[in-house]
């Protein structure tokens, strides 16, 4: 939560899956599991840093509003930071936003732990899965023209309550393709953004107890092209990468450092000059990391690539077709994905059942967006 606004459109929504997260790591507690060996969840708390008097002022603002907000957060100083994690450094100028009680969690292992968990309901005929089977077009009732399934490379599907389209960076070309031949006229911008990750396994020269990020990182949130803040690196013409300082060390003891966001299509093809970026970035902060050449992880090291959902408004497109009311979108997070997923399936399934939902539903409607 370090780095989210009170006042932003995804504050409500961030917060309840925030809680949702909570709930659901005491729930595995309470089946006699572990949920740092299950999901990776541990409370490490956050710290987002600053190096410039400038930030510094921005940083203490901020922890006013998270505070006044209802989180626990506190101002550090440049010699407090320092005792948290000792490997960092801002300099005098510097210092930091604390949030003691944010939480890491492994992506992976979260969804591994979540899709066992639903394969026990395929006994009784209420889950499937069918990979590698593409979504080739919708079927529609002739009397009602409602939508009543969707039609695959190999199977057809009825849906009894709904069809939700959640296909991340690749939602709105499915959307494209689904409604072409529709008098429905939809439009969703979402597109990919690139980001590396450098993951240095079995990391052993420091260690980090926090979640950390640049202030950079805020910046580049919302934006395509660097700002005044900004890092980056040409790599093509037309291409502008961002690179924000975060480190984080996850259950394995890997350092996991990041981050890049970038446009550049649908490739996931690693770039050793945003790998490099990154290093240097993180050098520039964890001073130890400037006396260990990259190359000397060549083994240990491994990249990981994704293309996160951007959508120009900064955020996520949740909520039914106009017209179809049983066709629901839930795309566009960026890279709030983990942060949003539970609150954002919790908003969904009330859709689906007609319950009313906790959070307001108004900011991620389609309708002035995508139609």
């Amino acid at each position: 939560m370090v780095h989210k606004e009170p006042e932003s459109d995804t504050w409500d929504l961030t917060m309840r899956s925030y809680k949702l997260w909570q709930m659901f790591a005491e729930k595995v507690r309470a089946q006699g599991l572990d949920p740092l060996q299950e999901l990776g969840w541990k409370r490490t708390g956050s710290l987002l840093v600053g190096k410039t008097a400038k930030e510094a002022a921005t940083l203490k603002k901020k922890v006013k509003r998270l505070s006044e907000a209802g989180l626990r957060a506190e101002y550090l100083t440049s010699d407090a930071l320092r005792l948290k994690e000792p490997e960092l450094e801002v300099g005098k100028d510097g210092g930091a936003a604390f949030l003691p009680d944010d939480c890491q969690l492994d992506a992976q292992r979260a969804v591994a732990f979540i899709q066992k968990a639903n394969r026990h309901f395929s006994t009784k005929g209420r889950y499937a899965e069918f990979f590698h089977d593409p979504v080739t077009g919708l079927l529609r009732s002739d009397s009602s023209n409602e939508v009543e399934g969707v039609r695959t490379f190999k199977n057809t599907l009825y849906c009894k309550k709904a069809v939700i389209v959640a296909a991340g960076c690749w939602s709105g070309s499915l959307v494209h393709d689904l409604f072409r031949e529709s008098d429905i006229l939809l439009n969703v911008p979402v597109k990919p953004r690139k980001g590396h990750l450098v993951v240095l396994e079995n990391f052993s020269s420091f260690r980090l107890d926090h979640g950390l990020m640049e202030m950079g990182y805020v910046d580049h949130l919302h934006d395509a092209l660097d700002r005044k803040s900004s890092h980056s690196v040409k790599v093509e013409e037309g291409q502008t990468p961002s690179v924000s300082m975060t480190a984080t060390m996850d259950t394995m003891g890997n350092l996991v450092l990041g981050s890049s966001r970038q446009f550049t299509g649908y490739s996931t093809k690693v770039d050793e000059s945003i790998i490099n970026h990154i290093w240097k970035r993180a050098g520039e902060f964890f001073p130890k990391l400037k006396e260990l050449p990259l190359e000397d992880f060549t083994l240990d090291r491994k990249v990981r690539i994704g293309l996160r959902p951007y959508m120009p408004d900064g955020k996520p497109v949740i909520g039914p077709v106009p017209g179809l009311m049983n066709v629901i979108i839930a795309t566009g997070h960026e890279g709030g994905g983990l942060s949003m997923a539970l609150g954002t399936a919790e908003m969904v399934a009330d859709m689906v059942l007609g319950n009313l939902g906790i959070v307001d539903l108004a900011a991620f409607a389609l309708q002035g967006r995508c139609c």
